[in-house]
């Protein structure tokens, strides 16, 4: 591989959250999958806001955390949740009050306009939504008839989604921007998609990891990342598949203190909420 590398390196994750400006479309990925949440905190303290993010294909407390900051204008996605620890209550809270815009989809939905973004297409038809309140609703899914067919046979058009930005927590990267992603293969499809791809990793290595022949599979090559700062730890308090594990007790205490406004507020001021750095 050549030695060239578009890539910018950062020393922190507040250089990145930089990267993020008002009335982004921003595309995040499941708790479970790598989320940035090292990004999201300096992105709270940052100020940018208005923000659509997609939800690749649902999220949790990442997005939680920037819909109760006010930071959030519109939520597109299959859903935001806590998980086992229940319900997202900042989501459910703006939901009711009408204080964002609501997409409502499904999980093969948002993929597949992702696929279709990634493409270069301007729409990709699916069947799964038709009749349902979601195809319904979403004045921007069309119902056509499918031009192949001699007889009736409706389907449904999504118009692809081309996120301005990509944010995601990754385990590897090497010196030439290159990052390993591991079993999460809807953040490739996240960083294929997105005119610009945000990376914190917890290492950055010299070996180049396309080629390692095991790893290579699982690499996004440089020429798709945009940004990268390594951060250790910087998924916490949500997990990093084969890294570490989501920090439960920390969850708990959110779901509990953000049921009110108030004591979200709290959580948000308090030296265990977003604020505080991962490595304390």
């Amino acid at each position: 591989m050549s030695s060239f590398c578009s890539v910018q390196f950062h020393d922190d994750a507040a250089a990145l959250a930089e990267q993020i400006p008002d009335g982004a479309t921003l595309a995040l990925p499941p708790s479970r999958s790598g989320a940035a949440m090292a990004v999201t905190r300096a992105l709270l303290q940052q100020g940018a806001g208005g923000l659509h993010l997609v939800l690749v294909p649902s999220a949790g407390l990442q997005a939680d955390v920037l819909i109760g900051a006010g930071k959030v204008a519109v939520v597109e996605g299959a859903g935001v949740t806590l998980d086992e620890f229940g319900q997202a209550p900042c989501f459910g809270r703006a939901v009711q009050a009408a204080t964002i815009k609501l997409k409502d989809s499904t999980c093969p939905a948002v993929i597949s306009a992702l696929q279709a973004g990634e493409k270069g297409l301007p729409f990709i038809p699916i069947r799964g939504l038709l009749g349902s309140d979601i195809e319904r609703f979403r004045d921007d899914y069309q119902v056509i008839d499918n031009p192949f067919s001699e007889e009736p046979d409706p389907i449904v058009l999504l118009p692809a989604i081309v996120p301005d930005v990509a944010l995601f927590h990754a385990p590897l990267a090497d010196r030439l921007g290159n990052v390993w992603i591991g079993s999460n293969r809807e953040l490739m499809l996240m960083a294929h998609a997105a005119k610009t791809t945000l990376v914190s990793v917890e290492e950055i290595v010299d070996e180049d990891l396309l080629a390692d022949p095991l790893r290579a599979p699982a690499v996004i090559p440089s020429l798709y990342i945009s940004h990268l700062a390594q951060v250790e730890r910087g998924a916490w308090p949500l997990p990093l598949p084969g890294s570490y594990r989501i920090d439960a007790g920390h969850l708990g205490q959110y779901a509990r203190q953000a049921a009110t406004p108030e004591g979200f507020a709290e959580y948000l001021a308090a030296s265990s909420g977003p604020a505080r750095a991962a490595a304390e």
